[in-house]
């Protein structure tokens, strides 16, 4: 495709419109879809199975689809711009390749893969996690089929890993108790959930491609087949403690706390996985990203992309607030999938 705007077919629109979002009424998928929603700019077309209960946000047109008719996703992503896919980890593997195979075959020219995380230049920490090389293969079948993506690298979700229980940042708020690993000081960046929303909408209302070779705005081809690196804050699990504190108007003599070191936490979580039992795997996955001397930091290159997009960061207290309410919300959902 040509580099340039003046380049393209008479009719061309330099705007991203029409987006198609795989689980829209999801965990992260919710607010991008609010995000998009909100900015005027686009038309949002969520991608929904014919049995599925999932709430929708108002405003989103719904396609119907079965995943084992190719043509029915073929349908549903005709004259789509752009494909948004967000799936639990509970998905069946083969899906995203599903999706892929089937947006290339309706002309699908963008994809954001199912990929909300860490530095995908840090391929030491993907490698131990388990995601990254999933998230390459996912990227390259992408390229392979002619198309171009867009991943976000954000951290881990502030408020979903706070209130997920004590595998993800340590806090079981039912027993009121704490795991903290190492000395609890080891800094990281992480990204709200509305924060991640908004840097999708940022960057899919920006023009698709610059006017000529003299036009150096910010334009959607900039992030192509790159990452959009984004923060909310940087914080330790100590600074959360803090928040969690003022927020709940507790003191340390309130709370169990315990030590663990990240590496033997890895390896024990890691040792689950190996056999079969996944509840291994967010252990290994928080802890790993908590190594003192080998942690996820994405810290400089979120900062100047949310300084980019317009970003800023947010109030830790507040976020805090907002993740404490989304516990009983995240028990319900486990309660949910157990009947």
């Amino acid at each position: 495709m040509p580099k340039y705007a003046k380049n393209q077919p008479a009719g061309f629109k330099n705007t991203i419109e029409r987006v198609a979002i795989v689980g829209a009424g999801g965990t992260i998928g919710s607010h991008i879809t609010d995000a998009l929603l909100k900015t005027g700019k686009h038309t949002v077309t969520a991608l929904s199975r014919k049995d599925s209960s999932n709430k929708l946000p108002q405003g989103v047109a719904v396609a119907p689809v079965d995943y084992n008719d190719e043509t029915t996703i073929v349908a549903a992503l005709k004259d789509q711009q752009f494909l948004i896919i967000t799936m639990a980890p509970t998905a069946p593997r083969d899906t995203h390749s599903k999706l892929v195979h089937a947006a290339a075959k309706a002309g699908v020219p963008y994809i954001m893969p199912n990929g909300y995380g860490g530095d995908i230049d840090n391929v030491k920490l993907g490698e131990d996690t388990l995601l990254g090389p999933v998230a390459k293969a996912n990227r390259d079948e992408i390229e392979r089929l002619g198309m171009q993506w867009v991943t976000v690298c954000c951290g881990f979700w502030y408020d979903y890993s706070l209130a997920g229980g004590e595998a993800r940042f340590g806090f079981d708020f039912g027993r009121r108790s704490l795991t903290v690993y190492d000395d609890g000081n080891t800094k990281m960046p992480t990204s709200t959930l509305a924060q991640v929303g908004r840097a999708v909408a940022k960057v899919l209302s920006l023009d698709e491609l610059p006017e000529d070779e003299n036009d150096k705005r910010l334009t959607l081809s900039t992030f192509l087949n790159r990452g959009v690196y984004v923060k909310s804050f940087v914080v330790s699990q100590n600074d959360m403690f803090e928040s969690v504190k003022r927020v709940t108007s507790t003191t340390d003599s309130d709370w169990t706390i315990v030590h663990e070191d990240t590496r033997k936490r890895y390896e024990d979580g890691l040792a689950l996985v190996k056999v079969g039992n996944m509840t291994g795997f967010g252990k290994m996955l928080y802890a790993r990203a908590f190594y003192p001397d080998e942690r996820s930091d994405l810290s400089e290159k979120a900062g100047a992309h949310n300084k980019l997009l317009g970003l800023l960061d947010e109030d830790l207290d507040e976020s805090t607030r907002a993740g404490i309410d989304l516990v009983k919300e995240l028990q319900l959902r486990v309660e949910r999938m157990a009947s």
